[in-house]
């Protein structure tokens, strides 16, 4: 069966679909930065009601180190974002964007919102997408144990594949 036309509120999230090859950067307790390839890629589903978007990074070696999946949905009654993060090496849901956290915030060619962190030493993570071009968009994340002072600790420069 052909799918439907993709929902219209999910277009602030439709540059996602496709696939892209990233170049991750994780800046290191001593405020060094280690670099990582990474993979991203983004397909509608449920008739186009959702997208659902993987992301896979790998350390030298070519192990992988993050393996996961969002999924995203617009909720048009209580008119929110629905984005949750499956990460598929510990089978943890993580709940991006809550409502009571600020929800998804979209300023122009920026996406971004707040999630309580379970993978590591901070309490909060904010991630900015900001889109560049159709072939280029940078994930930016942050890092807070109050949810008001931010300092950079990722960033994800991504390029889609073919460019």
């Amino acid at each position: 069966m052909p799918m439907a036309e993709p929902s219209a509120p999910l277009a602030p999230f439709t540059f996602l679909v496709g696939t892209w090859r990233c170049e991750a950067k994780i800046k290191s307790p001593d405020g060094t930065w280690q670099s990582f390839h990474a993979a991203w890629s983004g397909h509608y589903i449920l008739d186009g009601h959702a997208i659902a978007d993987e992301y896979r990074m790998f350390d030298a070696s070519g192990k992988t180190v993050v393996l996961g999946v969002n999924l995203r949905a617009y909720d048009s009654t209580n008119q929110s974002w629905n984005i949750k993060w499956l990460d598929a090496l510990t089978g943890r849901w993580t709940d991006l964007g809550p409502e009571r956290l600020g929800g998804v915030k979209i300023d122009g060619n920026s996406i971004a919102y707040i999630f309580e962190e379970p993978m590591v030493d901070h309490a909060y993570t904010r991630a900015t997408y900001t889109l560049h071009s159709p072939t280029h968009f940078t994930w930016q994340g942050e890092q807070s144990d109050d949810a008001k002072t931010w300092s950079q600790f990722m960033v994800v420069e991504a390029y889609r594949d073919g460019t």
